[in-house]
């Protein structure tokens, strides 16, 4: 109850805030098709930055393949250069594994922000999976990217029937710190059809060229090992 309370004085005082969008992810690797969706999303919602929550750890995927945290961060901060881009591992501090949490303590974290979440259609095609995925929409807008191949799954998703009345027009996407969650808005975006697991397909040792490389979080200033 706390927590909703913060969000609402959040929302009161949004033009106060720096708009700022949310991309979790296992990164594994980054690549440019997150630069993209991202800057896409930058422009489309009117946002100051987007942070890249490089996960520790997926719970609803498996662990093969999963390079080092490590590796996965300073691929994301290579991807992500010189762009309104955050790339963080803001998570294993929060000591976060599920979202629900992750957000819960970025806002009491960051009360000079307004989160918006960004995901892929395919995200929300699975949204009902997600621990609290309701409490999650009572937070935070929720912004849709479109992704090839996955659009009609995510439009009749489960999750879809919960949210169908909380559904913003596109054409308001700038004005979407007027709005109060739940609330969520699809962005249409031009198919990009690069994907990590290709990456992984045809190059599954590129986490080796990131070994000797040392990190600071481009969030918490802290230094990763």
């Amino acid at each position: 109850m706390a927590l909703l309370v913060v969000a609402a004085a959040a929302w009161r005082n949004s033009a106060l805030l720096k708009p700022t969008g949310l991309l979790g992810g296992s990164f594994n690797p980054a690549h440019g098709g997150h630069r993209s969706i991202s800057l896409f999303a930058i422009d489309a919602l009117g946002l100051d930055e987007v942070w890249w929550l490089v996960s520790p750890g997926n719970p609803l995927k498996s662990g093969k393949d999963m390079a080092p945290l490590a590796a996965r961060l300073a691929s994301a901060q290579k991807t992500a250069r010189r762009a309104r881009i955050r790339p963080t591992a803001i998570e294993r501090e929060l000591g976060t594994r599920y979202t629900v949490k992750t957000i819960e303590k970025l806002i009491r974290r960051h009360p000079e922000r307004r989160f918006i979440w960004l995901m892929g259609a395919d995200n929300l095609a699975e949204f009902h999976k997600w621990k609290n995925w309701r409490k999650i929409a009572g937070y935070i807008v929720i912004a849709v990217v479109a992704r090839p191949g996955y659009d009609d799954n995510a439009r009749t998703a489960p999750a879809m029937a919960w949210f169908r009345r909380y559904v913003r027009p596109a054409s308001q996407s700038r004005n979407w710190t007027d709005w109060r969650p739940p609330a969520l808005v699809f962005l249409r975006f031009r198919p990009d059809p690069r994907s990590a697991t290709r990456i992984r397909r045809n190059t599954p040792d590129w986490h080796d060229r990131y070994q000797s490389i040392v990190l600071r979080d481009r969030v918490t200033h802290r230094r990763i090992p």
